[in-house]
Parts: structure tokens; sequence; C-alpha cells
């Protein structure tokens, strides 16, 4: 591992994520992008012209096998994920993969014990988590807008139809990685409601609650077949609520002093009256650093330090949990399904 010219890359997965990550990790200084590998020819001749100096393969084993290389960025379908991190945690490779880790909890613990096995670092890719807004929303949710409340989100559009995985695996995982950022609390259990309208391709479009133990609600609505794109997502606290939206050029994140309170006098405090409370709504600056800057150089200082990365392995199975008790209430028309994984 040479930290002074930069930890030796490999991409693995050259089709929608993988581009980013390999434009990302060719600007950074702390690596050096060596390999790119995807088993489309068509792929590869868009990876070659775009990065001449960069050994562009189709067979990622090649790149295992290659000792000088320190970490590799798997932006491979969801359904590959658990064996090319296995293989290359067992390499001796520090592993950044893209959301979900893996498929199941099973496989997600599975790879935490190879991980410590070998020292190797394991982050997940959960962009979200680093971009300044959600940055700033925990920020705010630790700060100024009081005890949190719910979290209300919309994430629709005309999507890319998957075959092996559904809308929450695909969509709502950005909001539960959001959510296991800004908040402390641990759902216990969720409910799910959805509907599969293409023949032969899983639900594209779902609607998932989460119960949690403190007085607080989240609900996520995602779908691929929506007419217009939204990225709206509501928090609210007991003192001031957020609004972000991911779709904004400039304002991304509005805080409304607004909410409500009960104060009733003792004659009253049986018809509990609700007082209303508004005042200002004001943007907060945001910095303009990539997220993807930001979590290479989490990653890459989680490498050279030691020091456990934000979205670990671990935050990537409690997502992951969620999203397999989320799949057995779908399949159960709704009914609430206890989460079996918990804080860990």
């Amino acid at each position: 591992m040479n930290k002074i010219n930069g930890l030796n890359a490999a991409v693995i997965g050259f089709g929608y994520w993988g581009p980013n990550l390999a434009r990302n990790l060719v600007a950074n200084q702390k690596f050096k992008l060596k390999y790119i590998c995807d088993q489309s020819s068509t792929a590869r001749d868009r990876a070659k012209i775009q990065y001449p100096n960069v050994h562009v393969i189709s067979n990622y084993l090649n790149i295992l096998e290659d000792r000088e290389i320190d970490a590799v960025f798997i932006a491979t379908p969801p359904s590959t994920h658990f064996t090319i991190t296995k293989n290359a945690l067992k390499s001796g490779k520090h592993v950044l993969v893209e959301k979900p880790l893996a498929r199941s909890s099973i496989e997600c613990m599975n790879l935490i014990e190879e991980a410590d096995k070998n020292s190797c670092v394991l982050m997940v890719d959960h962009t979200f988590t680093y971009t300044s807004a959600v940055r700033k929303m925990k920020e705010l949710g630790s700060s100024s807008i009081g005890d949190l409340l719910y979290y209300d989100s919309i994430r629709i559009n005309l999507g890319i139809f998957q075959r092996d995985i559904n809308v929450l695996w695909d969509l709502a995982v950005h909001d539960l990685s959001i959510l296991d950022n800004v908040s402390s609390y641990t759902p216990t259990a969720v409910s799910a409601t959805g509907h599969a309208h293409v023949e032969g391709y899983p639900y594209n479009t779902a609607y998932l609650t989460l119960f949690y133990n403190e007085p607080f609600i989240a609900h996520i609505h995602c779908s691929w077949m929506a007419p217009v794109k939204i990225r709206k997502t509501l928090l609210g606290g007991s003192k001031k609520m957020i609004v972000y939206d991911d779709l904004e050029p400039t304002e991304k994140i509005k805080v409304y002093d607004k909410g409500i309170s009960i104060n009733p006098t003792p004659e009253e405090k049986f018809s509990l009256r609700v007082d209303y409370r508004s005042a200002d709504v004001f943007s907060p600056k945001l910095d303009a650093k990539e997220a993807l800057f930001l979590m290479l150089e989490e990653f890459f200082d989680s490498i050279t330090t030691g020091r456990k990365p934000m979205t670990g392995p671990h935050s990537g199975m409690r997502i992951v949990s969620i999203l397999e008790a989320a799949d057995i209430s779908l399949s159960k028309k709704g009914a609430p399904v206890e989460i079996s994984v918990t804080n860990v």
C-alpha cells in the first residue's frame, strides 16, 4: 500500500454508476485507477476511449490476482455483490460496494466476518449520506429542530425497471441510509404495500412505513412508473421542520420555524387545545463538495487510519434487514413484520 503515490484501485462494473466512480478516482490524488472491468464489450470500448492509460479487462478475477491492487470499487448488479465482494475480501482487497451491500442479512454478516478475518475495510456506497444536504440535515436534526417526530419521503420517476431487485431495494435504500445517518432511532417493524404492473418484473411501485419504539414514524413512497421525477423529503421536529428537495438547484434545504404546542389550562386539559406556531423560513448555506469525493476521502481515511467508515458494513446490514422485512410484508399485503437484525 503506497500512501504517497496513492492507493492502487480498480472499478468493477462500468455501466450506470461505475463511470462516476472512475471519474472521481482519476481526479483524486489519493487513488490511482489501474483497472476498469466489465463483461460488456460496449462498456469496455467506452472505458478505453475515456481512460486510455487504464487497463480495461473483462474478468474481475484478474484484478484480484494483482497484488499491487489495494482497493476495489464494485458497481455491478445487486445479485452479484455478495460473490464479488467476498472474493475481493478473500484476496485481501479493501472494498467499496454499491448499494445494497448484499441480498440478505446473512450474506451481510458473512461479508463482515470475511472483512474482519482479512483485516480489510468494507464500506457501502450510500452516496446520499455524504451529500451536503443530508449532512446539514444531520447537523440540524441534532441541534435546532428539537425531538425528531417523523420522516416522510417521495422518491419517484419514470425509472429503469430492474429484474433482480424491486423498487424498494433500488430507491428506498437511499432513504433508509439517510435515516440511518440522521436519526439515532432503530426501527422495530415495517409495513410495505405495492404492485408489480409489468409481468416478469418485480414491484415497481411501493409504500414503506417504519415503526419505532420512540414517538417517531417514517414513510417512504417509491416508484419507477411516475410521469414526473420527485425527490422530496420532510423531516419533522418538535421545534422546527425541514424540507429537503434534491432536485432544487440552489436551496435544497429549507427550515420552517413552524409547529404546534399543546398547552391546556386545568379546565381544558381534556379538550387538548392545539396552538399553532408559524415564523420564518430559511435556507442554510450548503458546501459545494461532491458526495462521491467525500465518500472516497472517507474510504481512504478508513484504510490508512483504521477508523471505521461512516457507511460501514454494519450500517449496510441494518438497511438490508429492513428491506428483507419489507419483502415479507409486501407478500402479506402490508402486514407488519418485525425486523430481525437490530442496531449492531
